[in-house]
């Protein structure tokens, strides 16, 4: 049983997926998770579904400090997944009980996700949950910042890249599939960007690939082809 610099006894294997929005990775995450029979946990969703309860809050009472309802909400809020038993089992978020899996992937929700993420207190809510699941061992926790600060001691790290135009064009068909009203691809492209430089400079655990990562660009890969290169990868680092 490995006690790593978390402090934390790690019950088996955990790999670390880092990289910028639209770069494939909550799907190929899902989908190297179901091969290698881990646990998939998406750090982000856990991010937007305070982001979501702060948005709802707010409307109910306008006009109240951002920051302070999202501490207070992330020091309060029960977060969990609950896979799914259907035909395609699914992971789906819970907070307080409540499934808010269907409500906090609209652009709005994005955003104040990574408003919400570079908040200090609200990351340091999170880590001690993040670092409670990823040891329960076999696991794989995907977001930004999973290598370099909340499991620096993975047994193996990727980080996934793509071209801002492709990750754009990416998200424009998620939102058209989800039967969103979408916005145009000069819109998406600048949401990306934008929150690329929230992510990217804010002061505590900014987005960045840890020096031993394998990074892998998306751009011009399949879905199937980037799964592949991270199994192959994991094969060789865990036996």
């Amino acid at each position: 049983m490995e006690e790593p610099r978390l402090g934390i006894p790690k019950l088996g294997p955990v790999i670390a997926i880092d990289g910028p929005a639209g770069t494939g990775k909550s799907t190929a995450t899902r989908r190297l998770a179901d091969r290698l029979g881990f646990v998939h946990i998406d750090t982000g969703a856990l991010y937007r579904a305070i982001a979501w309860l702060v948005l709802e809050r707010m409307k109910v009472v306008p006009g109240n400090d951002f920051a302070a309802v999202a501490m207070d909400i992330a020091g309060q809020v029960h977060l969990e997944f609950r896979r799914q038993a259907t035909k395609n089992p699914a992971n789906r978020v819970f907070a307080n009980g409540q499934d808010v899996t269907d409500y906090i992937r609209t652009p709005e929700v994005t955003m104040t996700a990574s408003q919400v993420s570079s908040i200090p207190q609200v990351r340091a809510s999170l880590l001690g949950l993040q670092r409670r699941l990823g040891c329960q061992g076999k696991s794989i926790l995907e977001g930004r910042d999973i290598g370099t600060v909340v499991f620096p001691d993975a047994d193996v790290k990727f980080f996934l890249n793509a071209s801002v135009d492709e990750r754009a064009k990416r998200r424009l068909i998620e939102l058209e599939a989800a039967g969103s009203d979408a916005p145009s691809f000069e819109e998406v492209r600048s949401q990306i960007e934008a929150r690329d430089r929230i992510d990217s400079t804010r002061a505590v655990a900014p987005l960045k690939k840890a020096s031993d990562s394998i990074e892998v660009d998306t751009s011009q890969m399949t879905l199937d082809q980037v799964v592949d290169t991270m199994e192959k990868w994991v094969n060789s680092r865990i036996k």
